[in-house]
């Protein structure tokens, strides 16, 4: 069994770092972390320090600093971001949270902006952008469709598109919808719900 080595860092962030965003209301984003990654984090000012696994605080402190250059960039920071964060460096340690986050996907809606929140949705983002055909493959409520349809919006915007056509296979994928009666729309629906809720969200 390996040995624990507990240490103690100091983490001296940028004075026009807004601390009050970074830190959260009554430093809830610092407990975060620190469930996160089982350390214990005293921010003093713009000094921080951190103490524990030497593992888990070097891990803790990649994540603060890159959550703070995100901070300066002006982008909001709520407790999601905070570990999603957590999660994307301890699965990856050269994961640039920064860049996941700051890829923000406008849309016309009570979102205004919608940015990926892992490394996976980030890279299936820029692999949209950057071919005609996408194929993602995932669990239920990874994002998949949700993306997708933010992303067509974002285009249709643009005018990169004229406009977005919503298809769905015939097959059953859990729905279990058997013989379904009426026109062709109370027909094709069910299959479509996901895509209709994705996009008027």
């Amino acid at each position: 069994m390996s040995e624990t080595t507990v240490i103690t860092r100091r983490l001296s962030l940028a004075p026009d770092v807004d601390l009050a965003q970074l830190l959260g209301r009554n430093d809830d984003h610092l407990r975060t972390l620190e469930s996160q990654f089982d350390v214990r984090i005293v921010a003093r000012g713009h000094d921080v320090m951190l103490k524990g696994d030497e593992r888990q605080v070097v891990k803790a402190e990649r994540a603060l600093t890159q959550l703070a250059e995100l901070v300066r960039t002006g982008a909001p920071l709520r407790t999601m971001e905070v570990r999603a964060a957590a999660r994307m460096v301890s699965d990856d340690e050269a994961a640039d949270v920064k860049s996941v986050f700051a890829d923000a996907i406008s849309v016309p809606s009570r979102k205004k902006w919608i940015t990926p929140k892992t490394v996976g949705q980030k890279r299936y983002v820029d692999a949209i952008r950057s071919h005609d055909m996408v194929f993602g493959i995932g669990p239920a409520g990874t994002g998949k469709s949700f993306l997708a349809v933010a992303m067509a919006v974002n285009s249709l915007m643009k005018r990169e598109v004229a406009r977005i056509v919503l298809t769905r296979p015939a097959v059953e994928a859990g729905e279990r919808l058997g013989f379904l009666p009426g026109d062709l729309y109370e027909k094709v629906h069910p299959y479509l719900r996901p895509l209709y809720d994705a996009l008027y969200d």
